[in-house]
């Protein structure tokens, strides 16, 4: 069993019914046109001109976040079927196993994200195209899908059950989202809260996909400095996930 033979069965498994599709769909667009109606009105003095594509970048995080989420509770609803034993002791590499799953979360993460973007044209969201910017945003995305799909895996191999898992991940999930610059620019905030704010590095790359499509230029420095934190990021969730795999097997 390969990678990619993982990665199909688990999309198989993610998007088994019409019911799960449909949801699927919606959710980007009602984060979206909810952050857009609601928030919007709240910023009109801000000096935003498009809240919309302000807040795109910040939304395609949590979409990431979210995707990544509902990959670690696939992982007990494939225990209780025993599919998830049945792949254990199936002859194929541990990494393979893990490199499924989590690949199966980034390609829905970009299949979600793509669903926002064409939503967000409804909004009059300008973006900034061009070759370049397009390949650096789709790495930041990749990154950020890879990471917390690790993160998540290996959490659901820790938590007993599904209930704890959910209130695991919004324990890490809601305060990384909220305490970045997602939804607020960050010169409206000051003392210890802004410090918290710059210490979150998803609000750098929040920040780094905004300047591309937005204005349509970036700071290289930045760039570099949140591909490379995404990338040490990834190589440690990685190992994480990883050994917890090891540790389920050993039991």
């Amino acid at each position: 069993m390969t990678v990619l033979a993982i990665l199909k069965k688990n999309i198989k498994w993610r998007y088994h019914n019409a019911l799960t599709i449909i949801f699927t769909i919606l959710q980007p667009i009602l984060w979206l046109v909810l952050y857009s109606a609601v928030a919007g009105q709240a910023m009109k003095n801000t000096g935003i001109e498009n809240y919309t594509a302000y807040i795109f970048p910040g939304l395609i995080i949590l979409v990431s976040f979210s995707v990544c989420g509902s990959s670690g509770i696939m992982n007990y609803m494939m225990k209780s079927d025993g599919s998830f034993y049945r792949i254990l002791i199936a002859p194929v590499n541990r990494s393979f196993i893990i490199l499924g799953q989590i690949l199966e979360a980034v390609v829905c993460t970009f299949f979600e994200v793509g669903i926002m973007a064409i939503i967000s044209l409804l909004f009059s969201a300008k973006v900034f195209g061009g070759f370049t910017n397009t390949l650096i945003i789709f790495s930041l995305i990749f990154l950020t899908a890879f990471f917390m799909a690790c993160i998540s895996y290996g959490v659901s191999l820790i938590l007993p059950n599904e209930m704890m898992y959910e209130t695991v991940m919004n324990a890490i999930v809601l305060p990384i989202f909220f305490l970045s610059s997602a939804l607020f620019p960050l010169d409206k905030i000051s003392g210890i809260l802004k410090v918290i704010i710059n210490l979150n590095p998803f609000t750098h790359v929040i920040n780094s996909i905004r300047s591309i499509l937005v204005t349509g230029t970036f700071k290289t420095i930045e760039i570099y400095g949140s591909i490379s934190l995404l990338c040490l990021l990834c190589l440690v969730g990685f190992i994480f996930a990883n050994r917890q795999l090891t540790k389920e097997m050993d039991l």
